[in-house]
C-alpha cells in the first residue's frame, strides 16, 4: 500500500503579485503491483493513467526510487524514468505516467503556477519538448521537497514567498546539475549521492555505513574512502549528523518526549543520546527544545 504526505494549497489574495504560487507539494512511495495513482487526489489532480491529462499548472516530479514511464506532448513521446530523474509536467501539455508495476518507486512532486516560471520557459531554460533532466539522487534536493512539504503544512501567512524561494531553488539545481553533468568519476559520484539520499531517507532506522555501501553497490572500503573524498566526512559520521539535525527539528517542531525521539531514533538509550546532543550542539536536549521555544515565540 502506498504511504504518503500530500499538502494543496489555495494562496491567498494578493500571493500572485510575488510572481510565483505554490498549489500543492507531497511525496509517495508506491508499492509494486499497487494501483495508480491512489484514491488521494482532489478532483483536478487524480487522472486515469490510460487516459492522461492535461493540468494548467506545472509540476516539477522527483524518482528517488523504482522506475516506470512517462508520456507527453503531441504527438506522444515516452521516456523511461527511474531514480535520479526529474520530469516536468507543463500546463496545457497532455501528459500520464506511472511506476511499472513490478517496480514501484518513490517520488517526490511540488505544483507551481506564476509569471517567474512563465518567464523561464519564455526564456528557454525550460521547454516542454525536453521535460526530463537525468540529474542523480542528491540529498539537497530532497531537502528542499521536504521543506516545502513543512511549510505548506504550517499554512501560515506569508508561507507563499517561502515556498516560490524553494520551487527556484530547485529549478536552479536541476538547470545546473543537468548542465554540468560531464563525466568525472560520474558513477562514483552518482553512487555517493545515493548513499545520501539512502541514509537522509533511513534516518529512523539503524543502518550501518557497511550496509550502506552494499545498497549503492560498492565494497566498505572504497565507499568510504569515495564518500569522505565527495562529502568531506566519513559515512558514519555523516549518519550521526543526519540524526542530530532530525533530532532538533523533532525537538524544535513536536511534543515527543526526550525519551521518544532517542527510541526512534536508534540511539541505544536516552542518557547517551543526550550526551551525543551536547557534544555536538552545546545543549542538552531539553535547554535546546527551551531555547528554540522561545525563539519561535520572539519571532
Amino acid at each position: 500500500m502506498s504511504t504518503g504526505d500530500i499538502k494543496y494549497l489555495i494562496p491567498a489574495d494578493g500571493d500572485e503579485l510575488w510572481g510565483l504560487t505554490v498549489t500543492g507539494v507531497g511525496s509517495q512511495v508506491i508499492t509494486a503491483d499497487e494501483v495508480y495513482p491512489p484514491q488521494n487526489h482532489p478532483q483536478g489532480y487524480f487522472f486515469d493513467v490510460e487516459e492522461g491529462r492535461v493540468l494548467d499548472e506545472f509540476q516539477l516530479l522527483y524518482i528517488t526510487d523504482g522506475e516506470g514511464m512517462f508520456t507527453y506532448g503531441e504527438p506522444r513521446v515516452s521516456q523511461r524514468i527511474e531514480e535520479g530523474k526529474m520530469f516536468f509536467l507543463f500546463p496545457g501539455v497532455w501528459h500520464t505516467y506511472r511506476p511499472f508495476e513490478n517496480s514501484g518507486w518513490k517520488e517526490y512532486w511540488i505544483g507551481f503556477k506564476g509569471e517567474m516560471i512563465d518567464r523561464l520557459v519564455a526564456s528557454g531554460y525550460f521547454s516542454a519538448c525536453s521535460p526530463v533532466f537525468d540529474i542523480g539522487l542528491n540529498e539537497r534536493i530532497i531537502d528542499l521537497y521536504l521543506k516545502a512539504r513543512d511549510i505548506a503544512n504550517e499554512d501560515r501567512i506569508g508561507a507563499q514567498p517561502a515556498l516560490s524561494g524553494i520551487v527556484m531553488h530547485l529549478l536552479g539545481l536541476m538547470y545546473y546539475r543537468q548542465k554540468s553533468s560531464v563525466l568525472h568519476d560520474e558513477d562514483i559520484i552518482g553512487k555517493v549521492d545515493k548513499a545520501k539520499v539512502v541514509m537522509r531517507e533511513n534516518v529512523y532506522e539503524n543502518l550501518s555505513p557497511q550496509e550502506v555501501a552494499e545498497r549503492v553497490g560498492l565494497g566498505y572500503s572504497g565507499f568510504r574512502k569515495a564518500f569522505r573524498e565527495y562529502a568531506g566526512t566519513s559515512p558514519a559520521q555523516y549518519m550521526k549528523e543526519l540524526k542530530i539535525n532530525e533530532a532538533k527539528l523533532l525537538l524544535a517542531t513536536t511534543n515527543t518526549t526526550i525519551k521518544e525521539i532517542s527510541y526512534h531514533l536508534k540511539y541505544d538509550n536516552p542518557e547517551y543520546f543526550s550526551i551525543s546532543f551536547k557534544r555536538r550542539t552545546g545543549k542538552t536536549p531539553l535547554e535546546y527544545r527551551n531555547f528554540a521555544r522561545i525563539k519561535k515565540g520572539a519571532e
